[in-house]
């Protein structure tokens, strides 16, 4: 068994590192002029990890940046009330990172704009951080890729955060979430993830995104065909290959959402450790209710079942029933209890 299956984690907590951010949700018709209302939601890829793991009751910290002012104040409390351990939180800089996207559309094209240049988050530099008061106590580190594409000044911090929690033997996981209208600065994902993946015990992500941001080739009779059985296979030779390339994974974990405007969503994933490619029963739907935070959901999912042990196709069965539940969530976050999500998994 690979160290991620027999490690006990329960002596400590699992932290979440990345950039808070409010979601400004417009409709696609323009009613929110008419109404003088935008309703927002307070995420970021990571923190949605953190909050699906306090939910499920396993110790949460988060870290990120934040100004010091009455805001900030009423989200940290915000989050309190969820259960997160938010002492790490560093009062930094003079903006929370803001993103608009209309609503029910997905993360990419004209449907998202970004406004977080210059964001507590964003301006973090190397030094600023004491990694052994943040790491203590924590067993599990989480990242995503999305902090690497701010800047250039981030992707330092995460270097050094990941040293840090590498040297302290805690275990680290990476979501290699690909953002387009990110990566800004003058580098490539190619050019900056796979010294960051080194660190890396568990990688999350799809065969596109290990393609795109860790160069790991599709092999060539991989096309968009839509049969599993060929994804299924890609997603076995980018794992086999992830795990050769960086020596520290043990884990990789793939997920397959197939969809147009939110109708006919056919879901399924794959977990591959140990030598042993395990897929999950797949789900489909004729219309969910929101597409942002799903795979954070997964992640999540993925976290807590190692945290508690359990098997990798009991880990891979609970973070694919947690990810697709979570596409009838009307947040950036889950609300969708264990018990809720046990029974939503496929016999």
């Amino acid at each position: 068994m690979s160290d991620l299956l027999n490690k006990d984690y329960s002596s400590g907590s699992v932290l979440s590192f990345g950039e808070l951010l409010l979601r400004i949700t417009p409709d696609a018709g323009g009613d929110w002029l008419k109404d003088n209302a935008l309703p927002v939601f307070v995420g970021g890829a990571e923190l949605n990890v953190g909050t699906a793991l306090a939910l499920w009751d396993v110790p949460s910290r988060y870290f990120t940046a934040l100004p010091q002012n009455g805001m900030s104040a009423q989200i940290i409390e915000y989050l309190n009330q969820k259960d997160i351990d938010t002492s790490s939180i560093m009062f930094h800089g003079k903006r929370v990172g803001l993103y608009f996207l209309t609503k029910g559309q997905d993360l990419k094209h004209d449907a998202l704009i970004y406004d977080r240049a210059h964001s507590a988050f964003a301006d973090l530099t190397t030094g600023l951080i004491d990694w052994d008061k943040v790491l203590d106590g924590i067993t599990w580190f989480h990242f995503s890729a999305i902090c690497p594409a701010i800047s250039q000044n981030v992707a330092d911090v995460c270097k050094e955060a990941l040293q840090a929690a590498s040297a302290k033997g805690i275990t680290i996981s990476l979501d290699l979430n690909y953002r387009s209208k990110l990566w800004q600065y003058g580098k490539q994902p190619a050019e900056v993830m796979p010294e960051l993946a080194q660190y890396c015990d568990l990688i999350m992500g799809n065969i596109w995104a290990a393609n795109n941001m860790l160069g790991v080739p599709i092999f060539p009779d991989m096309v968009e065909s839509g049969q599993k059985s060929l994804y299924l296979k890609a997603a076995q030779n980018t794992s086999e290959e992830i795990i050769k390339q960086f020596r520290k994974c043990k884990a990789v974990a793939n997920t397959f959402r197939f969809d147009a405007n939110n109708t006919n969503i056919d879901y399924y994933t794959a977990l591959y450790t140990n030598g042993t490619l395990y897929d999950s029963k797949e789900y489909q739907a004729e219309t969910i209710v929101d597409k942002v935070g799903s795979g954070d959901c997964y992640m999540a999912g993925l976290i807590y079942g190692f945290y508690n042990n359990l098997d990798p196709q009991q880990i891979l069965e609970f973070a694919t029933a947690a990810a697709f539940t979570k596409l009838f969530v009307n947040s950036d976050a889950t609300d969708r209890t264990v018990e809720f999500i046990q029974n939503a998994i496929k016999p």
